[in-house]
């Protein structure tokens, strides 16, 4: 059991998890791709609950990407309606576990019901204290950051911030994670050793994990080794092995 592994007092503080291989587990068992996107749906329960159970402060999950808007029109309807129903659900879960919900994105492209649904829910869960989870939704790094350019811009141009006051701090605070500390841990599943423009400015120090694990098959033991295996790196932030002992 890894949980017996872990130090508790030695927890990265944001993990993010780009959760893939929905597609691929439906099709190994000759199930259609939306039931293999319903069982991920358990696999964010139990990481969610896992993370809560050990202290984890905030996750961020990878759950619908600029770029899958290209999908099938009839599969993101089914995410879609799968996003309403989940949220509907999970809701004694997140208050169950004092959990407080946040999303990031551009998510005026989301249906108006899936607003709807995801905006009452970061309502009544805003004072919950344990954890931060973060849902990416129609999320895509390389759109953040123009806006972050465009936005910095915009106020030095209104004589807002001056061009030498521009700096990592002013960065971080025109970015949809503005409220999110840098991401310690990235994990992604199925097995592509790839980052699929996710968090591309908040990863840039992140320990990465890959394994081979569809996301519907993941569970808070699969978590927990991925955490164990992060809390046996040396993390140096650019210095030397010296210089951090």
């Amino acid at each position: 059991m890894f949980i017996e592994k872990i130090n508790l007092k030695s927890l990265p503080k944001h993990i993010s998890i780009i959760m893939d291989g929905n597609g691929r587990w439906a099709k190994k068992k000759g199930l259609l791709r939306a039931l293999g996107h319903e069982e991920g749906t358990k696999a964010v329960r139990d990481v969610v609950e896992g993370c809560a159970e050990i202290g984890v402060e905030n996750l961020t999950l990878y759950a619908f990407s600029t770029e899958n808007w290209n999908r099938p029109k009839l599969e993101v309807d089914i995410l879609m309606r799968l996003l309403v129903t989940s949220l509907r659900k999970e809701m004694k879960t997140l208050s169950q576990n004092d959990i407080r919900l946040n999303a990031i994105g551009n998510l005026d492209n989301l249906p108006k019901k899936a607003q709807k649904e995801l905006n009452e829910v970061i309502d009544k869960t805003k004072d919950n204290k344990r954890m931060t989870l973060t849902l990416a939704l129609s999320y895509g790094s390389r759109e953040e950051l123009i806006h972050m350019v465009k936005d910095i811009s915009q106020k030095v141009k209104n004589d807002e911030i001056s061009l030498e006051a521009i700096d990592e701090s002013i960065i971080n605070q025109h970015l949809y994670t503005r409220n999110l500390p840098d991401v310690d841990l990235l994990i992604r599943t199925s097995g592509e050793q790839r980052i699929s423009n996710f968090l591309l400015w908040q990863i840039a120090y992140a320990e990465l994990y890959f394994t081979n694990v569809l996301w519907p098959d993941f569970r808070r033991e699969n978590l927990f080794e991925a955490i164990f295996n992060y809390q046996t790196r040396e993390r140096r932030f650019g210095k030397t092995s010296e210089q951090i002992s």
